[in-house]
């Protein structure tokens, strides 16, 4: 199987159109902690909507490269997210995609591989870490830069609510690890987990509150999906500007969930 995923770098996983309407935009806002104050993210009249909605919509190329038959999807995690955002989301709409396997890295124990959709809107690359299938002697790809000691300058404390992760999930992201007790316990959590990039939405968010920007003029955000978090569990999301842009992590019950994030707003 690890030959099959060697092969993998490059494939082309076709084209998408995903479908949303103004209430699904909605739904995904309010999913990410907006507040009903915030009108146009929650009222279609003026609406604008969070381009961290993008990342769900290209969900379905993670999914795709799953089916492919070279690892088992149930045993892989997403590690990190990043998006460019090219331009603003409609408030409804067609969006068409394409999507690929842009690249395969061989760490040894473990692989990596990079799923990148691109649209007219964003172009998201999903890091997507598979245990157990390195050790082909492919290229290991760049090191996780080091830990910075970062200045922050905010910090905000957000709770979560139990049922967050059945909500999160009709944006679009139905693994059953996120409803299911026992698929939870099987990949071994106590009980179903939040989403990642509900978690990465919510921080998002916040960063933006903190330094005074609108979190619809999101530009570019990254960000590595460092542990899980259980709804109802609060985050504390930290941030600092520097010249590059704004620099986060997000801690819940002390543990880092997000490492090395970066957003820029414009």
């Amino acid at each position: 199987m690890p030959n099959d995923l060697a092969q993998l770098a490059g494939k082309d996983l076709g084209a998408h159109v995903s479908a949303y309407d103004a209430n699904k935009a909605i739904l995904y806002a309010l999913a990410v902690g907006a507040a009903a104050s915030e009108l146009d993210l929650v009222y279609e009249r003026d609406l604008r909507v969070l381009p961290t909605f993008g990342c769900a919509l290209g969900l379905w190329a993670v999914e795709s490269a799953g089916r492919l038959g070279a690892y088992d999807p149930k045993a892989s995690l997403h590690v990190a997210q990043k998006i460019h955002v090219h331009r603003p989301l409609p408030a409804s709409g067609n969006i068409e995609m394409h999507g690929g396997v842009a690249r395969v890295f061989d760490k040894g124990k473990a692989a990596l591989i990079e799923v990148e959709v691109d649209s007219e809107f964003f172009t998201a690359t999903y890091t997507i870490f598979l245990p157990g299938m390195g050790g082909w002697g492919g290229d290991r790809g760049p090191s996780a830069p080091a830990a910075a000691d970062e200045a922050f300058t905010q910090a905000t404390e957000t709770g979560t609510s139990p049922e967050l992760a059945a909500l999160y999930r009709l944006t679009g992201d139905l693994h059953p690890v996120h409803i299911d007790p026992e698929v939870a316990r099987a990949n071994g959590f106590p009980r179903p987990i939040l989403h990642g990039l509900c978690t990465l939405g919510i921080s998002a968010r916040v960063v933006a509150r903190q330094h005074g920007v609108h979190p619809a003029d999101l530009r570019y955000l990254e960000a590595r999906l460092t542990a899980p978090v259980l709804p109802g569990d609060s985050l504390a999301v930290a941030s600092g500007r520097r010249d590059d842009g704004i620099h986060f992590r997000t801690l819940s019950k002390g543990a880092v969930v997000l490492g090395g994030g970066k957003a820029v707003f414009g």
